[in-house]
């Protein structure tokens, strides 16, 4: 005979909790066609695979310099990047910012590296920009 299980008080289930809402930075384009939501915080193990990522410690041993860096970037992007407008057209949620962030233009790119090293320098000063 199986025993009974206890019910549990009116606790929600830990699928139905919420992630509190971190703080964003919206950061607008020059033309105004851009608008990145940038997050203001990340956690120390996030920040310690940073340092190994553009420190070139994580990786294939063939990677280059240039291949570091570009890394670097996309890493960035992941963990802070919460929403992007292009043109009036949002995207958000991670595996939709990435896809749209590798199909790119070389403009938008240049404009995403620099508001990336912009926040870094405000909001994570210790943290090399890449």
């Amino acid at each position: 005979m199986a025993k009974k299980r206890k019910k549990t008080t009116n606790r929600p289930r830990i699928s139905d909790r919420k992630a509190p809402q971190l703080p964003t930075v919206p950061y607008t384009s020059p033309d105004g066609r851009m608008t990145l939501d940038l997050g203001c915080a990340m956690t120390p193990k996030t920040r310690l695979v940073y340092a190994e990522t553009i420190g070139g410690e994580i990786g294939q041993a063939a990677m280059t310099r240039e291949d570091v860096w570009h890394r670097a970037v996309e890493f960035l992007f992941e963990r802070l990047v919460m929403g992007w407008s292009v043109d009036d057209v949002p995207t958000t949620g991670q595996k939709a910012l990435i896809q749209r962030f590798r199909v790119a233009s070389a403009e938008e790119r240049t404009w995403i590296r620099t508001v990336l090293r912009e926040h870094l320098t405000e909001w994570f000063p210790e943290m090399q920009a890449p």
